[in-house]
């Protein structure tokens, strides 16, 4: 490569940047009625896909806060984004056009970043709150796994400070513990296998304070495992 040619790129890469920069503002504020719906249906499918990943991947990493921002990002964005499109962006482009008073073409002249910002505080509030209609539970599905041929059938039952279970199952069974948060909180030897835990204990799931009974062999592999949110 010639010094020339090595000059030049970082110009070209600039270049390369301030043009998709300008392709980028075109799309956002394309305003036919056709780019409205198409951008806003955009949004809602990038809002709906990082809310609903974000929810099953919170049930693996229950303490993972990014997570709950970035869900956060995605719930808030189903409204925001068509309301930006179908109304604001419009809206903007119109007083941009005919606004007389200069505080108006000043509000008009930062419209899209004040939209922008308002939405981004809003994410921060959500996420932080993590308010429950955002938080879907999906560990219940992924807790009855395990199964291999073990039945088993666990009875809880919850109190104000405790809960307690107790499990019948058939063979294969050496010992149950109860766990929350990966830490090991009681365990049973010996039929029917009775486990309690305070629930100041417990550790918080998606949906609230969580904990697991885990049905074990001598060698302390899992066999089944259930997971219930008090």
């Amino acid at each position: 490569m010639t010094d020339t040619s090595r000059i030049h790129l970082p110009m070209q890469l600039g270049g390369i940047v301030r043009q998709a920069w300008r392709d980028l503002l075109s799309v956002y504020y394309a305003n036919t009625p056709v780019w409205r719906w198409l951008k806003s249906g955009a949004l809602v499918f990038l809002g709906f896909f990082l809310w609903m990943g974000g929810n099953v991947l919170l049930a693996y990493w229950p303490d993972a806060t990014a997570l709950q921002y970035a869900m956060a990002y995605g719930f808030v964005l189903l409204a925001w984004g068509p309301l930006t499109h179908l109304l604001v962006v419009p809206t903007v482009i119109r007083l941009r056009r005919t606004a007389q008073r200069p505080l108006v073409r000043r509000f008009a002249r930062h419209g899209s970043k004040i939209n922008f910002g308002t939405f981004l505080v809003i994410v921060a509030v959500v996420g932080t709150l993590a308010p429950g209609v955002m938080l879907l539970d999906f560990s219940s599905g992924f807790g009855a796994d395990a199964g291999g041929d073990v039945t088993a059938e666990l009875t809880c039952e919850t109190g104000a400070e405790a809960v307690s279970c107790e499990v019948e199952t058939s063979t294969g069974v050496d010992h149950v513990v109860l766990t929350s948060g990966g830490e090991v909180l009681d365990r049973s030897d010996e039929p029917p296998y009775a486990v309690s835990a305070s629930r100041d204990a417990l550790s918080d799931g998606p949906s609230g304070a969580q904990f697991e009974i885990e049905l074990r062999d001598a060698n302390g592999d899992t066999l089944r495992r259930f997971v219930r949110t008090v």
